[in-house]
């Protein structure tokens, strides 16, 4: 990841510009993902619970809106 200072850019303004091109590129989510290791299974599970808590997100604003 490269990040070129523009002229007349502050140190502040370049890292936050720094900082958004790592969030978007996903590097760091993919990075702390891969800290630990996690088995299938425990992936599998954490994916079902992923859904089931989208699916009652979904649910209750239907239920609002």
């Amino acid at each position: 990841m490269r990040v070129e200072q523009r002229d007349n850019e502050s140190f502040d303004a370049l890292l936050r510009r720094f900082t958004k091109e790592v969030q978007k590129s996903g590097k760091l989510r993919d990075y702390r993902s891969k800290r630990r290791f996690v088995s299938k299974s425990e992936q599998r599970r954490a994916k079902i619970r992923k859904a089931e808590h989208k699916r009652r997100r979904k649910a209750a604003q239907q239920g609002v809106a």
